[in-house]
């Protein structure tokens, strides 16, 4: 039998520290999280393998009534213009956590990611930004990028625009915001105001690693052929797997250091997302100009 449903939803952004507070949430005795992330059932702009109500809602079949807090996290949901407005229709009580991030390191953070997921095929940061406006047109799209709006840098990472979209159908008391810059400096800190705002105990916790950080393959190839598999298993409505793949990607990864954007390149980023910053600053009543 299902015992519960989800109340509160990590929703972004991508490349701001959700899978650390996602992890670090997930610990606690009093919140229950499922081990799959990313489930995005609510967004209908994007890669979903869950399908139907009753499907979604076994992810949460384990949590119990000690569990005070159920959630789920699926970065991609800020971004999009449905997810927000279908979480509501299902729980109309819902509290929202989003990350937040200076986007001048948000977009080529965010690059490097769909790199390593195999979705770009720019390995240039440079040229994947100029790329956007053909992009946007359905041109130049990677043949495996399955999800072609992740691939618009400027759009995905405007989050002063995403957050006032927020706020505009969520009361501001059920939304808690933490700028990567704070829980860099004092991760404990972050993590009880985020449980605070659970109405959680806080359980001591000490350890804040974090998840996550940058990454490239080793061999892309097989990324490729494992990307085949993974379509092979969605078009046969396969669902479940011996987590073969999983053991193999851990071994075709390693962490990695970003080389910084050229000068001109880094200019034009700062100029596009100065309105936007703005924005986000008064949202948070914050001063972020030094992000820029």
């Amino acid at each position: 039998m299902i015992s519960r449903r989800p109340n509160f939803f990590i929703i972004g952004a991508p490349k701001c520290g959700t899978t650390s507070l996602a992890t670090w949430l997930s610990d606690h005795p009093n919140i229950f999280m499922p081990p799959a992330k990313e489930l995005h059932f609510f967004n209908t702009e994007d890669w979903r393998d869950v399908y139907g109500v009753d499907h979604y809602q076994s992810f949460f079949r384990d949590a119990g009534s000690g569990h005070r807090a159920v959630g789920e996290a699926s970065v991609w949901y800020l971004s999009s213009t449905q997810a927000v407005r279908h979480i509501l229709d299902y729980e109309p009580e819902a509290r929202f956590i989003v990350m937040l991030r200076n986007p001048v390191e948000m977009a080529p953070a965010l690059h490097a990611e769909m790199i390593f997921t195999g979705m770009e095929s720019e390995h240039d940061f440079g040229e994947a930004w100029s790329l956007q406006d053909d992009r946007r047109a359905g041109r130049m799209i990677p043949a495996s990028c399955l999800v072609p709006r992740r691939l618009l840098y400027g759009d995905i990472c405007s989050l002063g625009a995403q957050l006032e979209g927020l706020l505009g159908m969520v009361p501001a008391q059920r939304i808690l915001t933490i700028v990567l810059d704070d829980l860099r400096q004092d991760a404990r800190r972050e993590y009880v105001r985020a449980l605070q705002f659970l109405d959680v105990d806080d359980d001591g916790r000490s350890d804040f690693s974090i998840k996550n950080a940058s990454q490239v393959r080793r061999w892309p190839l097989l990324l490729k052929f494992a990307q085949g598999v993974v379509e092979a298993k969605r078009l046969f409505g396969i669902t479940r797997g011996l987590g073969l793949w999983h053991r193999v990607d851990t071994i075709n990864t390693k962490a990695r250091r970003r080389r910084p954007l050229r000068p001109e390149c880094l200019a034009t980023v700062k100029e596009y997302f100065a309105g936007d910053v703005s924005r986000l600053g008064r949202l948070l009543d914050r001063d972020l100009s030094h992000w820029l």
